[in-house]
């Protein structure tokens, strides 16, 4: 088996996705540091020969180069989740799985941005972003809110799927830049569940404990 990279800044949510769904499947793998805040070497000449477009993660699986956290987890979860389990082979929860993928890259990204403003002092909209946040975190609830009611714990299927692990980290982060999570009642009992998946790992800004 190739030697599996992950160019990986500790604070970064992608980062951390990827790192989750490597813990979780047991995956052996070596992590590269990148210094995203203040460095920027994501922009620097070494890292854009791995990805032009200067973002993060990146990872390489032997010759395969991947970027962007959402290809990344489909590609590990097809290639060695044998249990198929993250990536369901059903076309219908197939499909689901692949929609939170897609919100997580465009509705939780004001998300991602008011957490990097609040830490990082990044440019942007404070207000805009966290306005933004808060609806998909209500999209988010009020979804997990009808699986509840329906007998259902995860938020595609019976089990955890990249749907879940896809959408924790923003939600979980979000206490980074005032968001209470009192007003999700639903997200936090799915949330409880999903960091009681073997091989959950913390990062900073996620407190390493079961109470909410």
């Amino acid at each position: 088996m190739a030697e599996i990279t992950l160019y990986n800044y500790e604070m970064d949510e992608g980062s951390y996705r990827v790192r989750l769904l490597l813990s979780m499947l047991g995956l052996a793998h070596r992590t590269s540091a990148v210094d995203m805040f203040p460095g920027k070497e994501e922009t620097k000449p070494a890292m854009l020969a791995l990805n032009p477009l200067g973002t993060m993660p990146v990872l390489t699986d032997g010759d395969l180069v991947l970027r962007g956290s959402e290809a990344i987890l489909a590609y590990l979860a097809k290639a060695y989740d044998q249990a198929r389990r993250w990536l369901p082979e059903d076309a219908a929860n197939f499909g689901l799985t692949m929609m939170w993928l897609h919100f997580s890259a465009t509705a939780l990204a004001p998300a991602v941005a008011a957490r990097l403003q609040s830490l990082f002092d990044t440019p942007g909209d404070e207000a805009a972003q966290r306005a933004s946040a808060r609806k998909a975190f209500r999209v988010m609830d009020d979804h997990m809110t009808l699986r509840h009611f329906d007998g259902f714990e995860w938020f595609v299927g019976n089990g955890q799927t990249l749907a879940d692990l896809t959408l924790f980290p923003s939600f979980a982060l979000s206490r980074d830049y005032g968001i209470d999570h009192d007003d999700y009642p639903a997200l936090r009992r799915w949330q409880r569940r999903f960091r009681a998946i073997d091989g959950f790992r913390t990062m900073p800004g996620i407190p390493d404990y079961h109470r909410f």
